[in-house]
């Protein structure tokens, strides 16, 4: 089942609704789009510090192997958050856990798909497991696995009380 947690053009991070972890099933799926740009880049560099210049330095990241500048890893990582965050499960959803393995760069310009699938859930603990993806087009650029914990409706309702 994909869960219906698409968002409009215009706002590629809107919330979707506060799910309880009685709402989740497997195979439910969400995604969102990110446009990798010049900006995103220098933000993400000066938020962490990490100012390789790999990153930044045009005439530096000609002579790697990437022949061009590339996007931090973990900036693709974090759109795997957001998603969790806004989308699946939502607002409340705790990150606990994360695997990563980086496939491939991600380059300026380049349209990031970040997308995580629910693969089991365990009731008593609360836990949802995910598998998550980037793509860019039809490459995986990294993937991984992921442990969410999810409040349950009880919790949802205690809190809006």
């Amino acid at each position: 089942m994909t869960a219906a947690l698409q968002t409009s053009d215009d706002d590629p991070h809107r919330h979707g609704p506060q799910l309880a972890f009685e709402d989740l099933e497997v195979g439910q799926q969400a995604e969102i789009r990110q446009l990798v740009s010049e900006d995103t880049v220098r933000n993400f560099a000066a938020l962490t510090g990490d100012t390789n210049p790999v990153h930044l330095s045009e005439a530096y990241a000609a002579n790697t192997r990437f022949g061009g500048r590339i996007a931090h890893g973990l900036f693709t990582a974090s759109l795997i958050s957001a998603v969790f965050g806004t989308k699946l499960p939502g607002p409340g959803a705790i990150y606990l856990s994360q695997t990563l393995k980086f496939r491939a760069p991600v380059f300026i310009g380049d349209e990031v798909v970040a997308q995580v699938e629910i693969t089991a859930l365990d009731p008593a603990r609360q836990r949802a497991t995910f598998f998550c993806t980037c793509t860019v087009g039809e490459k995986t650029v990294l993937d991984g696995e992921a442990q969410i914990m999810v409040p349950t409706r009880d919790e949802i309702e205690a809190e809006l009380a």
